[in-house]
């Protein structure tokens, strides 16, 4: 197995079904980035592009997620972070610091999404409280606009 070192990056519309080896696949329409375990395993790695998943960066020229790709699912267990087209190794969690971190994961989206109970549980939109800041805010915007 060879690790990857580095990464290129295509943007494509549909992931291909044949995935190269050291290539990061960027769907903007699907809002979602796949490459191959950069341990060399052959594992797909499906990342999420959303406020609560990944974050991709693009400078022209270069690619990073955030945060660092885990792959507690695999039997590899790689830990890395993809940062201007290079694979950063980190290092190897243990099965507490994963239960952890899955779990704050599944708060973080229960609060995105204004749910109380697991990730599963559909979207619910915006509160009441939050509508009603909403249209103090654009009450105010339009008064000053208007003078």
């Amino acid at each position: 197995m060879r690790r990857e070192r580095t990464l290129t990056h295509e943007f494509v519309e549909f992931i291909p079904d044949v995935l190269q080896d050291g290539t990061l696949y960027v769907s903007v329409e699907y809002a979602t980035a796949v490459h191959k375990c950069c341990c060399g395993c052959g594992g797909e790695v499906v990342t999420p592009l959303s406020p609560t998943d990944w974050r991709l960066s693009f400078d022209g020229r270069t690619i990073s997620l955030d945060p660092s790709i885990g792959n507690w699912g695999f039997e590899c267990q790689s830990h890395y972070w993809i940062t201007n087209n290079r694979v950063r190794w980190a290092a190897r969690w243990s099965p507490e610091r994963v239960a952890a971190e899955r779990a704050r994961d599944r708060s973080a989206k229960a609060r995105y999404f204004n749910t109380t109970d697991d990730a599963t549980r559909s979207p619910q939109g915006p509160t009441d409280k939050a509508r009603r800041g909403l249209w103090l805010q654009l009450r105010k915007w339009w008064s000053s606009w208007r003078g």
